[in-house]
Formats: C-alpha cells, structure tokens, sequence
C-alpha cells in the first residue's frame, strides 16, 4: 500500500492527457502525483505512430508555445516529418510528424523525470470527497491519497470492453485492464455518461511486406518541426509504403459484415465519422473500389508497420483474408490483430471552462473521457485542466482559452456548449478565426499570457523575445519600402498603371510575391534568417482577410439574437455543406445563436445562413 502523502493535485492515467496535464502542474510548482495501472507505459502511443496533421498540428503548436511537452517529443522521436496541405495557405496548413513509437515514450517519461512529483503505480477505484469537494482519490488495494484536486483522463479504460468478432474483453487497451470501479462511483453521483467506440487496424510484419510493389512516400526535404524550439529531426528519416484495398478486398468484407462486432450488434458505442473502419468505409461508400493505405513503420527498431485506413474489428481470420487481398501484403504476418474498443465518456456540458467538473469542486477531467478523439486534443485538454487547477489553488493569472485566440479555445467551446454524440475531433474548418490561428503564430498568441501565468519558462521566454525582435525588424523593413511599378517590374511583380508605390507588405499580400524577390529590391532582407522572412510573408498574405473576417465576426455575434423562420430553406444556402444541411434540417433552431449551440455546425455555416436571410429580404435579418 502507498505511503499517505497530501499533494495539492493527482492527475489519474498516464497517457496524452495525463503527462501533459503532469508536467504542467509541475512547472507551476504544485505538489502533484500521478497515478497509473502501469508506469512503463507513461506516455505510449496506445494507437497510430503519429503526432500533429491537419487542426491537430495547431493544438501541438500552442500545447508547445506554453511549454507543453508534446511537440518536444515528437520532434525528438520523429522519423517522417511532413508539412500537411503545403500546396494550400498557410493557414490550413498542418505540421506532422511519424514518430518511432518507443522513442516518444522514451521522450516524454525523459521530459516528466525532470519535474518533482511522485509516481504511483495502481488503479483508482473512487474519488475521495468531503463537504461537496475533492480530498483525494482510494485505489483498488485500499491505500487513499489526499489531495485538493484530481484531473481524471481515464482515456478508453472506463468500462472498456475490446471487441474482435464475436469475441468480448473487458480492457482499456489491449492487455490493460479496465476501470469499472471508477465508472460505477460517477455514475452514482449523477454523471451523466454516454458510450463511444474507436479502433485499430492489424499490425504487421515489415519484413512480409513487399515493398516493391508499393509506391513510396518520404519525408519532406526541408522538415517543419512540431516544437518552435526545435531546429531540426533528431533521428534518420524514413519512407512510408502506400497501397490500395481493391475489389477483392472488398468483397471479402462484405460477405462477413456480420462477423464485424460493429455490425454484428454488439456495439452501441458511436464511433468516429472522420476516421472510420474498413467495415465503415466499404458500407458507407459503396460506390468506391478501393480506399487508400499508408504502411507506416512504427519505428526504427522494429519490424512492426501500422497500416493506417483499415482499422477493424473482425474476426481473426477475416482480417487475414482482406490484408493478404491488398497488392503488396499478400503473404502479410498479422503481429496483433485490429480490434474495436468501447468506453465510457462523460457528457462535456457538465465541464466548467477549466474542465472542472460541475459533480464535485476541485475534480477536472481531459482526454477521451470528455468524448474526444486523438493525442492532440487529450493533451491540450490536459493543459487546460493543469491550468484550472492552479487557478483553483494558487490563484495564478488566468490564460484565456477563447475561439479567438486558439484552437485549444475553440475545442473546449465545442465541448463545454455542445457537448459530444460522436467522437470529438480538431479541423481547421471548427475555427472562424482559422486565417489569425495558425500553427506559425501559436507563439504569439500564447506564450506570454503563459509566461504571466507561470506555465512558460525563462528559456523559451527568451527565445521566444528573440524571435519578435528579429520579426519587428524586418516588419519594419518592409514597412518602409517604397517601390515604384518601374522597380516591380524589373523583379517580375505587375502592379498596374496607376503608378503608386507599395511597401514590402503591400507586394507580399499579392499571390505568388516572394521575399526573394523582395531581397533584389532591399538587399537588408537577405540578413534576416528564413523564419522571420517567412513569418512576415504569411501576416501580409491575410492582414486584409483577417480584417474582413473579423469584422464579419463581430456582426455574426451581434446578430446571434435573430430568428430563423421554421420555413427556411437551408438546401437554397450557397456554400453550406450536405452535412450542415442535414444537421440545421433536423434540428430547425428558432435562433442563429441556437443554431450555434447544435453539435458539429460551424460559424462559417451559421455566416452563410445569416448572408442567405439578408439577400431573401427576411425579416429582423437586415
């Protein structure tokens, strides 16, 4: 049994959500303990080898730009970094990394060993209570750990059952087990709970693979990095293997749908729309034939490939047949079979802002329990909670999570005023500051609101003061050009006939104008380092839009009040998708504002709804 110690904070599990939410209770100096089933795997990657992508790279880049240990790890543990989208604008742009599975563990227990706190392996069973208030938590052997505040991130181990086929597992994971306790005390005390389900594809043997037959994806040749501390990939780079489920494959499948525990009846729990099984992909887009398959090598250690677009739960020997069906894994060794596991979540409207949960003061939840999906958005949650909890105690200076300001802002707005029906995932298109909330300016927007609040450190403080200043002074380099069309020309920019000069911003807001060619007209622009140049280039790109954006904001949230006749004809807005149609359809809101309460609509929706009202001419939208 544990030796009784009083800490001010006990963050339960140790995965995404959990060390984050460590290592920043650390950094504010609280006195904190973390509690899980199994100390070796604090920090696994329990699914695909990867970190960041599209909307996910935003939440690793502000996790980071308040010192968060995420992007650290995986760029120290990275073997495939590409920039996602890099043919679209930088906004939409996402930042990713595969990471050799072992390393990122290896990483994150590395970056938590350096922070004072106490490791202790075990289950929680219940939560400690007294006066309405959090006092600790009691584990399965009866030991009780006081404590003024506990942050829950049970991930899929609340009532987790794995499902292969017909065959049933009560685990959080594979090889795991569950927290059933847990579930059943919350649920006493009025929680309210839902079920959801996820999945994992078979992994593989590399050496089975031919690979010759595959076509091959490499790493970029210029890396972007998850950490704005990073310079560079600290390990060798390597290739994923990309092929094609087919018709064959296809077929097979379809002929054991019913084997599939999802659509044999034995799940309840919703799964994610957005990543899908197999099963879900051959049903759903029956008119496909065939689905894309990354071959992802876990690390550089192992044999073990990750083949990402065919998670499962069918049986056994269904998912050998369907594998070895696929052009390059005909004669494929399954290591471990793909399977679906179903848990419990927590309805996310019961959450204050801080993720303080309304059942009892001091207990903050984050992760997959709050009905999310992804590494990224469990960590950032992590933070926030980290946050509340030193708010709550040390009375610290607040930092402001709004949909303004970030993706994290936008993610716990979704959640806390929408709550969750199906897992929850980060897109650049949740966002209508998305032009102002890029990965590049995560810093800017965040890090010294941290650094007030005592979450960043003197060291990325100062580098982070480093970078502005070499920023200021090429912004106002530009500021201060003035070049005459005649000048344009000669580098190759067309700026018309009516002979006025632009400075740098101006040129750079223009598509396709590069600071190289801006250099030929400034020589002083090739003494700034590529980053700053970079960073100017992109403010410039969208100064005019986020201007115009914002102001459409400000009259959507002015407008929230207006009322939406039952008649309206949402399939006549221009620019809304199938899926907001359907979702605006069924629920008729009397109100733009309860419009913006339905799960899953978002503000660009809710703007084009308002625009269509104003050109019908209906009433009190003028």
């Amino acid at each position: 049994m544990f030796h009784v110690k009083h800490f001010d904070v006990v963050v339960v599990g140790g995965g995404h959500a959990g060390s984050e939410a460590l290592h920043a209770a650390c950094r504010y100096g609280l006195r904190a303990a973390l509690v899980t089933l199994d100390a070796s795997k604090v920090g696994v990657m329990s699914c695909n080898p990867a970190i960041g992508g599209l909307g996910k790279g935003h939440l690793v880049r502000e996790i980071d730009a308040l010192d968060g240990i995420m992007g650290t790890a995986a760029d120290l543990s990275g073997i495939q970094f590409r920039l996602l989208n890099r043919s679209k604008g930088p906004a939409v742009q996402g930042p990713r990394t595969q990471s050799d599975r072992q390393l990122y563990l290896q990483a994150i227990q590395a970056l938590l060993s350096q922070q004072d706190y106490t490791l202790i392996e075990g289950e929680v069973a219940a939560l400690m209570s007294s006066g309405g208030a959090i006092a600790g938590v009691r584990l399965a052997d009866g030991s009780e750990i006081p404590a003024r505040a506990v942050i829950l991130t049970a991930g899929t181990f609340m009532r987790g059952t794995i499902h292969i086929g017909n065959r049933r597992v009560s685990a959080g994971r594979m090889g795991e087990r569950a927290a059933d306790e847990l579930s059943q005390q919350m649920e006493s005390l009025g929680a309210v709970f839902g079920r959801l389900k996820t999945g994992t594809p078979p992994r593989l043997n590399g050496d089975t693979v031919n690979w010759e037959r595959l076509e091959h994806q490499p790493a970029d040749a210029d890396p972007v990095m998850l950490s704005f501390l990073s310079k560079g990939p600290e390990v060798a780079q390597v290739s994923c293997g990309i092929t094609h489920t087919n018709a064959h494959t296809h077929d097979i499948i379809r002929q054991n749908i019913e084997q599939s525990a999802m659509y044999g009846g034995h799940i309840e729990g919703v799964g994610p729309r957005y990543c899908p099984s197999i099963e879900d992909k051959i049903i759903r887009f029956a008119d496909k034939t065939s689905h894309q398959v990354f071959l992802e090598p876990e690390g550089l250690k192992t044999n073990c490939v990750y083949p990402n677009g065919i998670s499962t739960s069918l049986p056994e020997d269904v998912q050998e047949a369907y594998v070895r069906s696929i052009v390059g894994l005909e004669n494929v060794e399954i290591q471990q079979p793909g399977y679906a596991i179903e848990y419990d979540f927590l309805n996310p409207q019961g959450l204050s802002s801080d993720l303080e949960s309304k059942l009892i003061s001091g207990l903050f939840l984050a992760g997959q329990i709050n009905g999310t999906t992804g590494y990224e958005e469990a960590a950032a949650q992590g933070l926030v909670a980290a946050v509340g909890v030193a708010k709550r105690l040390k009375g610290v200076s607040p930092i402001t999570f709004d949909r303004s300001t970030s993706y994290i802002g936008v993610m716990i707005d979704d959640l806390i005023t929408r709550g969750a029906t199906e897992p929850y995932r980060m897109f650049t298109s949740r966002a209508e500051f998305r032009l102002k909330l890029r990965a590049d300016n995560a810093d800017q927007r965040l890090t010294e609101q941290g650094y007030a609040s005592g979450l960043v450190s003197d060291l990325r403080h100062n580098a982070y003061q480093e970078k502005l200043r070499h920023l200021d002074r090429c912004r106002d380099l530009l500021s201060s050009m003035a070049v005459s069309p005649n000048q344009a020309r000669q580098v190759g920019i067309e700026l018309g006939l009516d002979g006025r000069r632009r400075n740098g911003h101006e040129l750079l807001s223009i598509p396709g104008v590069t600071t190289a060619q801006l250099a030929d007209l400034a020589p002083a622009l090739a003494d700034f380092d590529g980053a700053s140049l970079d960073q100017a280039a992109r403010e410039a790109l969208y100064v005019t839009y986020i201007e115009r954006q914002g102001r459409d904001i400000d009259a959507l949230a002015r407008d929230l009040s207006i009322k939406i006749p039952e008649s309206f004809h949402y399939a006549s807005v221009a620019g809304l998708s199938s899926e907001m149609i359907a979702k605006l359809s069924a629920a008729r809101p009397e109100s733009l504002g309860a419009a913006k309460n339905i799960e899953g609509v978002t503000p660009a929706a809710l703007t084009a709804v308002l625009l269509s009202m104003k050109s019908q001419g209906l009433k009190n939208a003028g």
